[in-house]
């Protein structure tokens, strides 16, 4: 059986386009560059979440002026933070004098109306470290909250529900999951989509697909050939990715789920890829249709329940739902259906049009 197989002449189609790739500049770069993310994924993690959280990066005390008739609540809440000390001033001026010397990195001007402490914060906007100004300013004002929330339950009549103590998870674990697994698998799909316009739009440009028809090869043989390349090449860098995020101490868990979605999004993209070829017959304007389309359809995907990223996190972290699984489901479902229905449209296609 798998002699016929790799004797079929589909499978001899993707082997060719298989063989093809390594002389693609672009589709090797990809790869290198999903490779590295991949195999130093560990180091990465460390610089590319300062850009996604800036406060899980550790930083030298940063000096914030208070001034107001509620700096005594700042104050307080800034001793519970490492990285943040105060200086109170007696009035505005003082305080923003101080901030304009340099004497302090940021400014904070409290003013209490209506039972509410308004705070004015007052921060460069041209600086390298504006972001993580930015978002110690913000903790110190959530732990404000925090505190007056606390000082304020004693005078409700009603007893608040309890909260949660904090829990001390890695900084890193959020954006591991929910940005860098999601990446690195769904990257695979739609570059297998772009090289699947490619490799069917040039057969077309320079003639060569009249050649492979006269093999004997029908039009749905030969896309058949090249979605099953292009389709197959997906899982197996998932499959590497997850590999090389095991070595690096990133565990995943659900990997045969996870490939199977990495697969059905390969294939769905992949046939959206072919029939654009087969109906422009042009590798710009397939390009440009498949980019749109695919961009278009990733985006409408907000619209389920479960987005396919969180899906993937969900997976990973191996604390998946039934309705997880049912999104898994559905997805190689509709890649299914897909796969038939391009074939169909392929058959109807008068090959003599396209050579």
């Amino acid at each position: 059986m798998s002699g016929e197989w790799l004797s079929d002449p589909r499978a001899t189609i993707a082997r060719r386009d298989l063989a093809s790739l390594s002389r693609e500049k672009t589709i090797v770069l990809a790869l290198l560059i999903q490779l590295f993310i991949a195999a130093f994924s560990s180091f990465l993690v460390v610089g590319l979440t300062s850009l996604y959280d800036p406060g899980s990066v550790s930083a030298d005390d940063i000096v914030i002026g208070v001034a107001g008739d509620d700096a005594d609540a700042l104050v307080e809440a800034a001793r519970e933070m490492e990285s943040v000390r105060t200086l109170t001033y007696a009035d505005e001026e003082s305080v923003m004098e101080a901030y304009r010397e340099g004497d302090v990195h940021a400014a904070m001007i409290t003013d209490e109306g209506g039972g509410r402490i308004n705070v004015e914060v007052v921060a460069p906007t041209e600086s390298i470290e504006t972001t993580l100004l930015v978002d110690q300013a913000r903790t110190l004002l959530e732990k404000v909250e925090a505190n007056e929330r606390d000082d304020r339950a004693g005078f409700l009549e009603r007893s608040l529900v309890p909260v949660p103590d904090d829990v001390d998870a890695s900084q890193y674990f959020g954006f591991t999951y929910t940005v860098l697994v999601p990446l690195l698998l769904f990257l695979p799909p739609f570059i297998s989509g772009s090289v699947a316009v490619d490799a069917l739009t040039e057969e077309m440009e320079r003639g060569t697909l009249e050649l492979l028809r006269v093999a004997p090869l029908s039009l749905v043989d030969i896309v058949d050939g090249k979605a099953l390349a292009m389709v197959l090449i997906a899982p197996l860098q998932g499959l590497l990715w997850i590999g090389l995020l095991g070595f690096n101490g990133i565990s995943v868990a659900n990997v045969v789920p996870l490939l199977a979605m990495v697969t059905a999004f390969a294939t769905i993209v992949v046939v959206v890829g072919l029939l654009l070829g087969v109906l422009t017959g042009r590798r710009r304007q397939a390009q440009l249709l498949y980019s749109v389309v695919v961009l278009f359809g990733f985006g409408t995907l907000t619209l389920l329940p479960e987005h396919p990223a969180t899906t993937v996190a969900k997976l990973a972290v191996d604390s998946a739902t039934t309705g997880t699984m049912l999104h898994v489901a559905g997805y190689v479902a509709v890649a299914a259906i897909a796969f038939v229905l391009a074939r169909v449209v392929v058959s109807r296609t008068d090959a003599e049009s396209l050579s």
